[in-house]
C-alpha cells in the first residue's frame, strides 16, 4: 500500500521520482510510515496533502481492491462480524481519517458506527461488490456465521413468513408451524444464538416493541445492542425458539420456561430459554450456559496466594460447611464448581442440588431442585442423607429448613458447600442466626465465609495511563500522596472491546476462616461489624481492600471498584 501512495503522489507532481526514494529508503532505515517521512523531509508539507490528492486520485473514493494489498493492522481496525455483516473492509489510514471500501456511502448510520469502532473520521471508497466480496473472503474469511441483515433480507422476502406479522394471533398453529420451519428464518435464530455465543455473551434478550424488535447481548455484565430485527418477524422467531425449546407455540399469555441444546465447535451448549408475555409481544431471554467459559481450575479463579491456601484448606477438611456469597451473577457458581472439581476423584461421593442444574460435570450426580413436585433443596438434602454421600453442594439456602438440614449434615461428617445472598462474609453469620439457626450450631459447623463479586477489567488492547479525579481517589480511600507512586490505567475504546474501554471480568474474594476466636464471638452473639475487624485483625481482607489492590496492579477501573465494592 505504500508503494502505492508514493505512486499516486508521483503521478499527481506532489513529489518527484527522487524523493520517493529517498523517503522509502529513510522508512526503511527509521521505520514509521511513508507519509509521516515526507513530512519530516520537508517533500509534503502535512498530511492533509496527501489525503486529499488520494481523494482526487481515486476519483472521491473510487477504488479497486484487487489491485493492492491491505495492511494487516488496517484490517483489524474493524472486526471480522462487523466488517461481514455490513460489507466493509478498511483500506488506508491517514491521519485521523480511515478509507473504507463500501457498497452504500450514504448509509449515515453505518459510518457514525464504524466513528465510534474505530476512532477515526470515515472517508467512504467506491467499490464494485465482487471486488469487496473476494476482500472479505481474503481478510476476514469466510465467516462461520451468516449475516444477520442478509438473512433479514431473505426472511422477508419470503411471502410465507410476510404474512406473520400482527395478525399472528389468528393464523392457525399449522399455518405457523409452516412458517416457523422456513430456512431463512430457521438460519436468523441460529445467527442469533451464534453471534452470540461468539461473542463470549452470558444472555440473549429479544424484546418487542411497537415498531421494530430489539436484540441485546449480555457481554462482561453489561447489555449491548445488536441489529435489531423487523417487526413483522416477531411472532415467527419466537415461535421458533419455543420449537426449540420444545414450548407450547399456540401459548401466548403465560410466561414458559424451557431449554434447547445445541452442539458447536465439538462442544454442547446449553441454554435456558425464558418467554414472557409483554404488551408488544412475548420476550425471550437466553441464557447461555457454554462449557468454554467454565473455569473449573482452582489456581485461575483470581484468588490472591494467601486466600487460595485457606480455601484450598476448607474444602479437603473431611467435614463442615464452606459457604458462598454474593449478588446474582457475581461467580458463586463457578466457584462452587471448581472446588467440586478439585475435590472430584473415584474415591468420593458427591451429591449436588441445584435450581437449575448450569453445567453437567462428570463424575457427580446433580438433582435438579423442582418444587412444583415437592422435590425443594430441604428434601432433595434429607435424600442425600440416604446415599452415603462425602460432599454435598446446596444450590441456595433460602429458608430456616434448608439451613437446618445443611448445618446437621455439616456437624456429621459431611463437607458441605452453599450460597447465600449477603453483601460480605460476617453478616452471612448473622444471616443465620437471624434465619434461626441456633449460634452455636453456626460456630461448630460453618469453616469459611467467602464473599465474592465480578470486576469488569481494563481492555489490554486500548490500555493507556491516566490522572483519575481526586473526588474518585478520596472515594476509595487513596490519598494524593499514595496516588504519586501508583499509575492509573482506563481503557480509551477500540474495537476489541466494543468502545467500551474494558474487556472480560475477574473476580475479587473476601475469604474469612472460622478461627478459635470468631467460633467464641459467634457463640456470644457478636455482630456483623465485630466479626470483620476481628477477621482483619486475622489477616482477612474486605472485598473493598482486594478491589483496591487490583486497581493499583492496573487490572481494573477505579470506577468498578467504586461501583463494585463501595455499596
Amino acid at each position: 500500500m505504500t508503494s502505492k501512495i508514493g505512486e499516486i503522489l508521483v503521478k499527481s507532481g506532489k513529489i518527484k521520482p527522487g524523493q520517493l526514494e529517498e523517503a522509502i529508503a529513510r522508512q526503511k532505515e527509521l521505520g514509521g510510515k511513508l507519509e509521516e517521512v515526507l513530512v519530516k523531509l520537508g517533500y509534503i508539507r502535512d498530511e492533509t496533502v496527501i489525503t486529499e490528492t488520494l481523494l482526487k486520485q481515486l476519483n472521491i473514493g473510487a477504488i479497486k481492491l484487487t489491485d493492492i494489498e491491505i495492511n494487516p493492522e488496517i484490517v483489524n481496525l474493524i472486526p471480522a462480524d462487523i466488517a461481514q455483516k455490513n460489507k466493509v473492509v478498511p483500506v488506508l489510514k491517514l491521519g485521523k481519517i480511515l478509507f473504507v471500501a463500501m457498497l452504500d456511502r450514504t448509509n449515515l448510520g453505518l459510518l457514525d458506527t464504524l466513528k465510534f469502532i474505530t476512532g477515526y473520521e470515515i472517508q467512504p471508497l467506491i467499490v464494485q461488490e465482487n471486488d469487496l466480496n473476494k476482500a472479505l473472503e481474503k481478510y476476514y474469511g469466510a465467516g462461520e456465521v451468516e449475516s444477520i441483515s442478509d438473512i433479514m433480507d431473505e426472511v422477508t422476502e419470503s411471502s410465507e413468513v410476510e404474512v406473520v406479522e400482527e395478525t399472528t394471533q389468528e393464523l392457525g398453529l399449522a399455518e405457523l408451524e409452516r412458517a416457523i420451519q422456513e430456512k431463512p428464518l430457521v438460519r436468523l435464530v441460529d445467527s442469533i444464538i451464534l453471534n452470540a455465543i461468539k461473542m463470549g455473551a452470558s444472555d440473549i434478550h429479544i424484546e418487542p416493541f411497537e415498531k421494530t424488535v430489539r436484540i441485546r447481548y449480555r457481554i462482561d455484565g453489561t447489555l449491548r445492542e445488536m441489529t435489531p430485527l423487523p417487526v413483522k418477524l416477531k411472532a415467527a422467531v419466537v415461535s421458533r425458539i419455543k420449537i426449540m425449546a420444545k414450548l407450547d407455540i399456540s401459548e401466548r399469555r403465560l410466561p414458559q420456561d424451557g431449554r434447547i441444546k445445541i452442539q458447536v465447535e465439538g462442544r454442547a451448549i446449553d441454554l435456558r430459554v425464558s418467554v414472557l408475555p409483554c404488551i408488544w409481544g412475548e420476550k425471550v431471554v437466553m441464557r447461555i450456559l457454554d462449557p468454554k467459559s467454565l473455569m473449573l481450575d482452582i489456581t485461575k479463579l483470581g484468588f490472591p496466594e494467601r486466600a487460595l491456601k485457606e480455601f484450598y484448606r476448607a474444602i479437603t477438611m473431611p467435614y463442615g460447611m464452606v459457604l458462598v456469597t454474593g449478588p446474582t451473577g457475581s461467580g458463586k457458581t463457578t466457584t462452587l464448581y471448581s472446588a467440586l472439581q478439585t475435590l472430584n476423584t473415584p474415591y468420593v461421593n458427591i451429591m449436588t442440588a441445584e435450581d437449575p442444574v448450569e453445567f453437567n460435570i462428570h463424575g457427580i450426580n446433580q438433582v435438579l431442585v423442582r418444587a412444583e413436585i415437592g422435590l425443594t433443596f430441604a428434601s432433595a438434602l434429607r435424600a442425600f442423607l440416604r446415599q452415603d454421600p462425602n460432599i454435598i453442594l446446596v444450590g441456595e439456602i433460602r429458608d430456616l429448613e434448608t439451613a437446618d438440614i445443611a448445618i446437621k449434615a455439616a456437624l456429621t461428617g459431611h463437607l458441605v458447600f452453599s450460597t447465600l445472598h449477603t453483601n460480605d462474609a460476617p453478616s452471612t453469620i448473622t444471616r443465620l442466626v437471624d434465619m434461626g439457626i441456633a449460634p452455636f450450631l453456626v460456630a461448630s459447623s460453618v469453616r469459611m465465609v467467602i464473599a465474592q463479586r465480578l470486576l469488569k477489567k481494563i481492555c489490554p488492547y486500548c490500555k493507556e495511563p491516566y490522572e483519575p479525579e481526586a473526588e474518585l481517589l478520596e472515594i476509595v480511600g487513596i490519598t494524593p500522596e499514595e496516588a504519586k507512586n501508583i499509575t492509573f490505567y482506563r481503557g480509551k475504546g477500540c474495537s476489541e472491546c466494543g468502545g467500551t474501554g474494558m474487556k472480560g471480568r475477574t473476580a475479587v474474594f473476601e475469604v474469612m476462616p472460622i478461627s478459635r476466636t470468631l467460633e467464641k464471638m459467634i457463640i456470644e452473639g457478636a455482630s456483623a461489624l465485630e466479626l470483620q475487624e476481628q477477621a482483619m485483625k486475622e489477616g482477612m481482607l474486605t472485598l473493598r481492600q482486594e478491589a483496591i489492590n487490583k486497581l493499583k496492579a492496573g487490572i481494573v477501573p477505579i470506577e468498578q471498584v467504586i461501583a463494585e465494592t463501595m455499596g
